[in-house]
């Protein structure tokens, strides 16, 4: 039985059409050029900054290269503000988002994210002269957090839980910082990346982290579109293997530090 000619055309056109969609895969088109470009922002330190010489540095630009060398392409840093992430990989002038971006049920609406592969773990930041050594140190203590965050609004409804202490509110992180410094309020709260940042910076010697405040951790994702199955897929697995090699540790410690462990990227009954 002969096969209608217009069936034949119908067919080889159909299977042209999907042997192109299945190739048309933007890990390819990455391989292919021998480029990937990273979305990161580079005033966020010690995730993403400039050194000395103006060079992008930082946690993030290193997952970037990390990413960028198991691909066996070049890496190339795209400066990107936090609004405008999604926004540069939309648009194509970026192959992937390396920016600390946390992975939000509305943001996923827009852009596909990996697991995480960083968590913002909340400290205690105090004087060394203080007697806190805990986060339960703080009740009764004289303590305060930059006005309309997060952790400000968490620290302050404990504060008035205890029923004991004070709580005074900040206009900015470095008036926080600087009032804990002087002796205006005994502790705070913020992130572990600040806390390791002020420490770093050599500005206050008389501060120390004083452990983990127990608030919800920030996690973190690498972003790529939505559509790029491959290419997430291939993200998932490269987050796997820098934790299992070791490499997020060594990350962690060079632009973190020591004096904070880095937190667990997995979530009880959700990432193992």
């Amino acid at each position: 039985m002969k096969t209608p000619a217009f069936a034949v055309a119908l067919t080889a056109v159909l299977s042209t059409t999907f042997m192109a969609t299945a190739q048309a895969d933007k890990l390819d088109d990455i391989i292919g050029s021998g480029k990937l470009r990273c979305a990161v922002t580079l005033d966020f330190p010690p995730m993403g900054m400039r050194d000395s010489a103006n060079k992008p540095a930082g946690f993030d630009v290193d997952y970037c290269n990390d990413l960028a060398k198991v691909l066996g392409v070049d890496a190339e840093v795209i400066e990107t503000p936090f609004p405008d992430r999604i926004p540069a990989l939309i648009s194509g002038r970026a192959d992937v988002i390396v920016a600390s971006t946390s992975d939000t049920l509305e943001r996923a609406k827009t852009v596909g994210l990996s697991v995480p592969y960083f968590a913002f773990q909340m400290v205690v930041l105090t004087r060394d002269d203080t007697g806190v050594n805990s986060f339960d140190d703080l009740k009764g203590k004289a303590v305060g957090n930059t006005s309309g965050t997060y952790e400000a609004i968490a620290l302050e409804k404990d504060v008035k839980g205890w029923g004991s202490g004070s709580f005074r509110a900040y206009q900015s992180q470095n008036d926080t910082i600087l009032a804990v410094a002087q002796g205006h309020i005994q502790a705070t709260v913020v992130t572990n990346t600040v806390a390791a940042a002020t420490l770093k910076s050599g500005k206050y010697k008389n501060l120390k982290v004083a452990g983990n405040a127990p608030y919800v951790i920030d996690y973190v994702s690498l972003g790529a579109k939505r559509t790029e199955y491959g290419l997430l897929n291939y993200l998932n697995l490269f987050v796997n293997q820098q934790v299992r090699s070791g490499r997020y540790n060594e990350l962690f410690v060079k632009w973190v530090g020591t004096e904070i462990a880095p937190a667990n990227l997995t979530v009880p009954n959700v990432y193992y």
